[in-house]
C-alpha cells in the first residue's frame, strides 16, 4: 500500500488525467468515428500548449478545434481546403500515423481516367 506523499501524488496525476478526458471529451461529435475521434484527440493535445486561450479568452483553442476538423476532414472524408490551409493542418500533424485511411479519388482524376 502506498501511503503519504507518494498516494497524494498518485491520486493529483489520476485526477488530472480526468479532468483531461473530460475537457477533451466535450469537443467530441456524435458524428466521428472512434478513429477519428483518437486521431483528433492526438492532434489536438499535441498543439494544445501552443493554442491555450489567455485568460481574457482570445479564441486560440477555437482555432486549434477548427484546424482539428480540417485535418480530420481531409483524411477521412476526402476534402479540400486552399493550398496554403492545407499545408498549415499537415505540416502541424508532422508525424503523426493514422492506419487505414480511406482511399479518395479526386473529380479531375476520374475526368483524366475517362479522356484517355
Amino acid at each position: 500500500m502506498i501511503g503519504g506523499e507518494a498516494a497524494t501524488a498518485v491520486e493529483d496525476l489520476i485526477s488530472g488525467v480526468r479532468q483531461a478526458a473530460n475537457f477533451m471529451q466535450q469537443f467530441h461529435s456524435y458524428l466521428e468515428s472512434e478513429k477519428q475521434w483518437k486521431a483528433l484527440v492526438e492532434f489536438i493535445l499535441l498543439h494544445l500548449p501552443d493554442y491555450h486561450d489567455p485568460p481574457n479568452g482570445g479564441g486560440c483553442l477555437d482555432q486549434l478545434l477548427s484546424l482539428s476538423m480540417v485535418w480530420a476532414s481531409c483524411l477521412f472524408l476526402g476534402c479540400s481546403y486552399n493550398k496554403a490551409l492545407l499545408d498549415k493542418v499537415m505540416e502541424m500533424a508532422g508525424g503523426m500515423k493514422v492506419e487505414d485511411l480511406p482511399q479518395f479519388v479526386t473529380r479531375s482524376e476520374l475526368m483524366k481516367k475517362h479522356q484517355s
